[in-house]
């Protein structure tokens, strides 16, 4: 029997189902819907809770190593965005973990994600844009914005207001699967 094809999500604590039993996570319920709908695939949770986009651009050949994933789901920048790491930074450890992912035979998929206005309406503005320009230079699908449906649903999101609940997540998962199964349908 041949090898189930690895999936590999590299996120942060919005991935790693930070406050929350893991079983209850986005990624979680994608491992689930990807089995209901007969698709053979190894889910590899990468994700940590505080990840910046240079630990992920760090920890990520390794990952590619060791994983050899057909597909890539790189879903961070929202802790560098909140701690005001450069915009130009940002973009870079993004495109490299694209570029990475790529090398390797890899189909990346890439996950939004926007941050708070008190950073300030171009800093956001510009933040948010840089999932848009990677995604058209590089021709991979993005799903614009994780918490999309959420982050503005005092119901659905912890006291930290930052964190998404147990109740968010398969709304979550929607959002994901929206551009993800598109990219399951045209195989490899």
């Amino acid at each position: 029997m041949a090898e189930r094809p690895a999936l590999l999500i590299m996120g942060d604590s919005l991935s790693a189902a930070w406050g929350i039993p893991v079983e209850q996570g986005w990624v979680a319920l994608l491992e689930q819907r990807l089995e209901q709908n007969g698709h053979t695939w190894t889910v590899v949770n990468a994700s940590i809770s505080g990840e910046t986009t240079r630990g992920g651009l760090t920890r990520l050949p390794r990952a590619l190593e060791r994983h050899q994933p057909e597909l890539v789901i790189i879903s961070l920048g929202g802790n560098d965005g909140l701690r005001g790491v450069a915009l130009d930074e940002i973009r870079h450890n993004l495109s490299r973990m694209i570029q990475l992912s790529g090398d390797q035979g890899a189909q990346v998929v890439l996950v939004g994600i926007q941050v708070p206005p008190n950073l300030g309406r171009q800093f956001t503005q510009r933040f948010h844009q840089i999932y848009h320009e990677l995604a058209a230079e590089y021709q991979i699908p993005l799903v614009p914005f994780l918490l999309e449906g959420v982050a503005l649903e005092p119901d659905l999101m912890q006291a930290d207001g930052i964190h998404p609940t147990a109740q968010a997540q398969p709304i979550m998962l929607e959002t994901v699967w929206g551009v993800l199964e598109a990219v399951l349908a045209q195989g490899r």
